[in-house]
This record gives C-alpha cells, structure tokens and sequence, in this order.
C-alpha cells in the first residue's frame, strides 16, 4: 500500500508540474527570421492548438495560422504559433493574433544586423507531435544577453497555489484527527472485541465437548 501511495502522489504533482508548465508565461530571448502563415488541421494534437481567431468561423476543422520563426540567444531555432486564446483556456485573453504577426514581422533581422526581442509564450514544442508553443507578446531588448524578466505572475500564481493547498492540508489533518481517526480507532476497537468474543464462544465450544 505505501508503494502505491507514493507512486499515485508523485504522479499526481508530475501532473501538476507539468500543467502549470505548458500555461505558465516563458519568456526566451530571440531574434525573428521569419514569418509565416500556413493551413493546419489539427489531429490528434488538437488539445495543444487553441481556438480560431475570435470573430472567426470556429467551426472549421482546418484554418490558417501564424507562425514566427526565431533563433534564441543560445543558438538553437524555434518556432512559435500565433494563435488567440480569446476568452478561452490558457486565459491571457489574447485577441490581437494579427497585430502581434505584423509586429514579427516588422521585427526581422539577418545575424549581420540583429535585432533582438522578449518573447513571452506558453505551452510547449514538440518535433514529434508538431506541437508549437503560442507567441502571447513581443518587445525589443538591448541584446542576446538581455534580462528576461522577473516573472512576477508565475511567482504570484504559484505562491497562490501552494498557499491553497497548504490550507486544504492542513484543514484536513485537523479533520482527520478530529473526527476521522477516532472513528476508525472505534471501529478497530469494535472489531477487535468482536473476534475476541469470537474466540471465546469457539474456545467455549471446544471446552464443553
């Protein structure tokens, strides 16, 4: 039972971790190379594609999207998808999908003549899954070594969270221990008596034969 235990807490906060690391905000440091549009028909990855641009035909199972092709500070590339999130989940409530793809592409540098930018976006890339994590803001930075931020919100949401469950814990040993575990002290106690009594009818029977 203690394996077990432990093996459902340490899934159920890989869960947790790994939910509020794809919603969370990141921010990388990058400079844009590109921008593109492109129809996509989301599959089996639909879960990691938010929805169409709000005012838009959402019904449609295929559509065009944005992306914005970037190399970070570190060298490597990424992609990112531009895509409104609207009034749905994650709420950033982001409604401004063209806007942000004109700013991108405003913002286009070669490595002869970079310019940089903070970018803030969520979600996750995936090569295997062709999942792409969702562009949410853009703004110019002195350089690749720029600062990237204090993350105030991640900080704010996650203190939140701990302060919530911490709450819950602790309201629950206190129920526990007021009502729970005397109650199940009692029930052992009954049963206890129980066999005793009925090993003493057994013995009983023994005895008079």
């Amino acid at each position: 039972m203690a394996i077990i235990k432990w093996v459902f807490w340490i899934t159920v906060w890989v869960l947790v971790a790994a939910f509020f690391h794809y919603t969370l905000p990141q921010v990388d440091i990058v400079r844009i190379t590109d921008t593109y549009e492109k129809r996509v028909d989301p599959g089996e990855n639909s879960l990691f594609w938010a929805q169409a641009d709000v005012g838009t035909d959402g019904t449609l199972t295929n559509r065009d999207v944005f992306f914005i092709q970037t190399r970070r500070a570190k060298g490597d590339v990424m992609v990112y998808r531009n895509e409104d999130t609207g009034w749905g989940w994650p709420p950033y409530f982001k409604f401004d999908t063209s806007n942000l793809q004109a700013e991108a592409a405003d913002g286009r540098s070669t490595d002869a003549s970079s310019r940089w930018f903070a970018l803030k976006h969520y979600g996750w890339r995936n090569e295997f899954l062709t999942v792409f994590p969702n562009a949410i803001s853009l703004r110019p930075v002195e350089g690749p070594d720029a600062s990237k931020g204090i993350p105030w919100t991640n900080i704010i949401i996650l203190t939140l969270f701990f302060a919530i469950v911490y709450a819950i814990w602790v309201r629950w040993r206190r129920f526990r221990r007021a009502r729970l575990d005397p109650t199940l002290e009692a029930i052992e106690d009954d049963l206890a008596e129980r066999r005793q009594g009925v090993s003493r009818w057994f013995a009983n029977r023994r005895g008079s034969k």
